[in-house]
């Protein structure tokens, strides 16, 4: 008896089932979704509990049994982690009658590396920005950048000998 493989659809005769979104998988379509859910809840939320502020969803990673969640926030204080698990249960209530699903992950509530990684990249730039400049304000001319100023170039485009190295090439001591 020779059993017929089933395809990644679901059935047999390779038809997508209806409503089946094919490419992109489930973890990544429950994201998406969790993540315009909670961004329109904690809006709500916020307008009730003033001690949130404005707070931003950067973005929801699910695990792939989909059983936990993180909701990544921007700019999350210690008062805001406190306050939204506080609120944990009423938004994973939202989620639930929103969302078509067979079980509601757990959230939980992270400040987004992203953001840190980011400001770390432009207080880098900016010091790079701020060491450019010193370097251009002690070029003799302004006109020339700092590396230009530092020794003449011949007509080849090469450093020109000094007098010492010219005497010594020529045999003088």
């Amino acid at each position: 008896m020779s059993r017929q493989r089933e395809h990644s659809s679901g059935r047999r005769d390779g038809v997508p089932r209806a409503g089946a979104q094919r490419g992109y998988p489930r973890a990544a379509r429950l994201n998406t979704l969790l993540h315009e859910v909670l961004a329109e809840e904690l809006e709500r939320v916020a307008d009730n509990d003033e001690r949130l502020g404005l707070l931003t969803v950067t973005g929801v990673a699910c695990e792939p049994d989909l059983r936990h969640a993180v909701v990544f926030v921007a700019s999350l204080s210690e008062t805001a982690r406190q306050v939204l698990e506080e609120h944990r249960r009423e938004l994973q209530a939202a989620v639930g009658a929103q969302v078509r699903a067979r079980r509601v992950p757990l959230l939980s509530f992270e400040a987004d590396p992203a953001i840190a990684s980011a400001q770390r990249v432009e207080e880098a730039l900016r010091r790079a920005r701020e060491h450019d400049a010193a370097l251009e304000h002690r070029s003799p001319d302004p006109g020339l950048p700092a590396h230009a100023a530092e020794a003449p170039r011949g007509p080849s485009g090469a450093s020109e000998p000094s007098a010492a190295s010219r005497s010594c090439e020529a045999g003088e001591p």
